[in-house]
């Protein structure tokens, strides 16, 4: 029986031959043979439904056998002309981030490509509006006046608060008061916003499942923004009493988190809180906000931080650069390319202490028998406290020969467990901890391996980053409480895919290519993925 969190935060969803997950109905109107309701008036039509219900009857049985080849068929098919991709996406960030205009240029860009795009509004914003007052979620203390919030209500230094903010009441006012010991009805006024939330998304997300054509989905903010305004007791109250779990609100919810860092934090000088009725915060403030707003997010698997390393207008095609590589679409000359994956050899795990807020999970690797020499597939099972996540990657050449490309597809658990059939035994399974973590504006993975695993893959620790820096720059952004041995990226001893192996990977003929003469040392190509999440 589904849970309440089942019900609130996602309705019945398989995955598609495109790696999208697409609604599951089941026509009432029509019969097992595709016939509608009518065909009982016509006894030629009614004799051939129990000709075919017989059949199938009969043919049941061998249904079962032929799921798993099916499901493998699926995942390796090319995806036909009529099928569709509905991707969902999440834009976050502090104020003055870039959030609306990044929203406008997402719109155009994929408009024009031929998708239909949909904007999900910003669901306090929405309620707000309606004239919901700060004074009266707090009545059990005086109401707020520019003189009074400072320094009162955040932990940290605040400026004052316009008028019209005590008037309509900001959403990060609100949240805070629903931090307050004993003010339940901001609380449950804020619990009830998430709940609005869920239910304005899962609307667009039905118009795109219900789309001809390639859909975008745009949230301005998701559900796991409001962790960031609310006291974490509170928070863990409120996902405790409401049987909700940050695997489904964060990790399968949405495809992919883009983070725009506020102007306050890198790009002071264009930093402005003018035309808009809702943004107060001084550049101190604004860049504790934008950290908290990161933060809450942080274990995303697809969780890409746009920071203020250049000038605005590159910003924002390096934001559509980041939707495309993992959608697999090719910009060309539209966007300059910027990104890289990067690997480092790490020494030693220091103590959680000098670690920034960080999320471990779970994760096991299996690698499958696959279809030719140059292609790999594994399965990725991935989880906090029970809860889980699946995914079925296949990586394959690009049909020049030149780049890796990565098809991800999620799945269900049943089908978790029927490809679990077709495991490679030359392959160990691998077992991690995998550390999440942001410092400096730049998000860090932390893999720790465990064992039981290959002799070579004892105490191993491997740090990756997508970045766009190099050298000193760089540098300025790692972690400098990691003892970081050196730089691994597109070595071939520290491939997932040969760490694996039970034999010796340098002797044995499946083995993960080594970069190619001619690239960057020390850079791997980009693999382009189709889907993320």
């Amino acid at each position: 029986m589904a849970t309440t969190a089942d019900q609130v935060m996602a309705p019945a969803l398989v995955p598609t031959t495109n790696g999208q997950q697409s609604k599951l109905s089941v026509g009432p109107i029509l019969q097992p043979n595709g016939t509608t309701l009518n065909s009982e008036s016509n006894p030629k039509k009614k004799k051939e439904q129990k000709q075919h219900q017989s059949e199938s009857i009969v043919k049941a049985p061998s249904l079962k056998l032929n799921e798993m080849s099916n499901l493998k068929t699926k995942l390796g098919s090319v995806p036909s002309a009529k099928e569709t991709r509905v991707y969902k996406i999440v834009l976050t960030g502090g104020p003055c981030g870039g959030k609306t205009t990044g929203q406008s240029r997402l719109c155009t860009f994929f408009e024009n490509l031929g998708w239909k795009v949909f904007r999900v509004p910003e669901t306090a914003t929405v309620l707000l509006s309606g004239g919901v007052k700060f004074s009266d979620l707090t009545e059990d203390e005086d109401p707020l006046t520019p003189s009074t919030f400072v320094h009162k209500e955040l932990p940290f230094a605040a400026p004052e608060h316009s008028m019209i903010d005590l008037t309509a009441s900001c959403p990060r006012c609100l949240a805070n008061a629903a931090s307050k010991p004993y003010v339940n009805e901001a609380y449950k006024f804020q619990e009830n916003l998430i709940r609005t939330m869920v239910q304005i998304e899962n609307t667009y997300f039905e118009l795109g499942n219900s789309s001809t054509r390639n859909c975008l989905i745009i949230c301005d903010r998701g559900v796991m923004d409001a962790s960031a305004y609310i006291r974490k007791d509170k928070w863990e109250e409120m996902m405790a009493s409401n049987q909700w779990n940050p695997v489904e609100m964060r990790d399968n919810r949405y495809n992919q988190i883009l983070h725009l860092v506020s102007a306050a934090n890198g790009a002071e000088d264009f930093y402005s809180t003018e035309d808009h009725a809702c943004r107060s915060e001084g550049v101190e403030l604004a860049r504790e906000l934008d950290y908290k707003s990161a933060a809450a997010w942080v274990g995303h698997p697809y969780f890409d931080v746009i920071d203020n390393s250049t000038n605005f207008e590159t910003k924002m095609n390096r934001m559509i650069e980041s939707v495309c590589q993992k959608l697999g679409i090719d910009t060309r000359d539209r966007l300059q390319a910027t990104s890289r994956k990067l690997k480092f050899l790490v020494k030693g795990l220091p103590p959680d202490s000098v670690f920034p807020a960080f999320q471990d999970f779970d994760v096991e690797h299996r690698y499958l028998l696959s279809g030719g020499p140059n292609v790999q597939a594994r399965l990725r099972k991935r989880g906090q406290n029970g809860h889980w996540s699946y995914i079925h990657t296949q990586r394959r050449p690009d049909v020049n020969n030149r780049e890796r490309i990565e098809v991800k597809t999620q799945l269900t658990h049943r089908d978790y467990i029927n490809l679990l059939a077709q495991k490679d035994e030359a392959h160990f399974t691998i077992y991690k901890t995998r550390r999440c973590f942001l410092i400096n504006n730049q998000y860090f993975q932390l893999d720790i391996y465990k064992e039981p695993c290959h002799p070579r893959c004892k105490n191993l620790i491997l740090l990756e980053t997508y970045s766009s820096l190099s050298g000193d720059a760089l540098q300025k952004c790692m972690p400098t409480f990691l003892n970081i041995v050196k730089e691994v990226t597109g070595d071939p001893e520290y491939s997932m895919f040969n760490l694996s192996l039970r034999e010796d990977w340098k002797t044995c003929r499946s083995t993960a290519h080594a970069p190619k003469k001619g690239d960057t040392k020390g850079v791997a190509p980009n693999p382009t993925v189709l889907n993320g999440h």
